[in-house]
């Protein structure tokens, strides 16, 4: 394929964006807010040169955290300017950084959309976080000679099938790419094979996202609340229909007492998680109803976690972690943040979305890997019956994060070449 095929069949597809919008409001009413970005129209006007950012959603803009962060430190005499293709993770941008930076909607990746969003911002450099390629914005940065860059870079072996198939305009794009900055090897070498240049591997900027100073104290005040005695069991990040898998794995497993949070992925999940807590479940409680003052019925085995931004909360107050997304093929979530917390990780068959790093967490000992439901339903007897074998996947998993770190260090001192 051509970029001016891609370009044609995008343009084919414009006059259905409005209704995309309108069909994704009705669960999100935040995709209505700010529409005209998403076109190229922004009332935002920067008052110094600008750097840019390019972060999806919520597990780019988390991801990117330490590198903004940095940036901001070092860059006092710059508008650090983010974009998002979601609300949620314009909202996670807010809530990190409020006002210390700038946000918007990237456009569509038409070219007077993107040739508009670049003249407006005139940004002096671009990052674009992990695998986000829009061939007609990598175009006409390299017209206007800005550099671009991919950073955190990781491509996996179903992600480059797809790529292949696009041929000439994924060559030409990754070609475009002032730089890449890939996680392993193997990301590298998927993307060299589809074209990119300047590859260097740097790590996972992951590895470097702290948790907050007080994560630990908001974990404790929710044990607290949860019941101190009872074994917690976090199912974090869950994706549709895993739920009803790991309610099966609960019931299988019969543990004693066991409270079991589950942490939907995305918040517009939340009320169709609740209807079938209420169908499959003796009770369950909100954790948006909970106060430090609550405290959870001994008879309630389930918690709903339908709160924003408290993921190291979660993780803080449980004593086993299981990460969504991976017991059906859809690719897996990242483990990174409950192996810093020092938690053991239990993770499904389907991690091809992180696929080296849960293969470092499972050779390190941080994690276990369940092949469905009735495994995982094993595995939770296990480690429940085994304070041991927690302890030592704990310290496993902090020493695996730890040596793990350094990745923004490089990754700044890559975009310095540039700026």
């Amino acid at each position: 394929m051509s970029r001016n095929i891609y370009t044609f069949l995008l343009y084919l597809l414009l006059p259905f964006t409005p209704l995309k919008l309108l069909w994704r409001a009705r669960k999100q009413p935040e995709y209505l807010a700010h529409w005209q970005e998403r076109y190229g129209f922004y009332k935002l006007k920067p008052h110094k040169p600008v750097i840019w950012l390019h972060c999806v959603s919520v597990g780019e803009t988390r991801a990117a955290e330490p590198l903004i962060k940095s940036l901001l430190a070092q860059h006092p005499n710059h508008q650090i300017l983010l974009t998002h293709t979601t609300p949620t993770g314009r909202a996670t941008s807010e809530q990190l950084f409020g006002s210390s930076v700038a946000r918007a909607y990237l456009p569509y990746d038409l070219p007077f959309a993107v040739n508009r969003f670049l003249r407006h911002f005139k940004p002096v450099i671009g990052v674009l976080m992990e695998t986000e390629l829009w061939f007609n914005l990598i175009a006409s940065c390299q017209q206007r000679k800005t550099p671009l860059l991919l950073v955190n870079a990781r491509l996996s072996e179903k992600s480059a099938q797809g790529y292949h198939k696009l041929g000439e305009v994924a060559q030409l794009g990754l070609q475009g790419l002032t730089a890449v900055a890939a996680q392993t090897a193997q990301d590298a070498a998927r993307l060299q094979n589809l074209g990119a240049n300047n590859i260097s591997i740097i790590g996972n900027i992951k590895f470097d996202v702290a948790p907050q100073d007080d994560a630990a104290e908001k974990g404790q005040l929710l044990r607290n609340v949860l019941g101190n005695q009872r074994p917690v069991f976090l199912a974090a990040s869950t994706r549709d229909s895993e739920e009803e898998l790991i309610l099966d794995a609960v019931a299988k497993a019969n543990i004693q007492n066991l409270l079991t949070i589950i942490v939907p992925r995305h918040p517009q999940r939340f009320e169709v998680v609740a209807e079938l807590l209420k169908k499959k479940t003796s009770g369950f409680v909100s954790r948006s109803s909970l106060t430090n003052d609550s405290n959870v019925n001994p008879q309630t085995s389930f918690v709903l976690g339908d709160s924003m931004g408290e993921m190291f909360t979660y993780y803080a107050c449980c004593d086993v972690a299981f990460i969504g997304g991976s017991l059906l093929p859809l690719g897996g979530q990242n483990l990174i943040e409950a192996c810093s917390m020092g938690k053991p990780v239990l993770i499904g068959p389907h991690t091809f979305n992180f696929e080296q790093v849960t293969e470092m967490a499972i050779a390190a000992g941080a994690a276990l890997r369940v092949q469905d439901s009735s495994d995982l339903a094993r595995h939770l007897q296990t480690l429940f019956a085994d304070a041991g074998k927690q302890n030592t996947m704990r310290a496993a998993a902090l020493r695996f994060s730890n040596e793990s770190r350094g990745a923004t260090e490089r990754t700044l001192s890559l975009l310095q070449q540039y700026l």
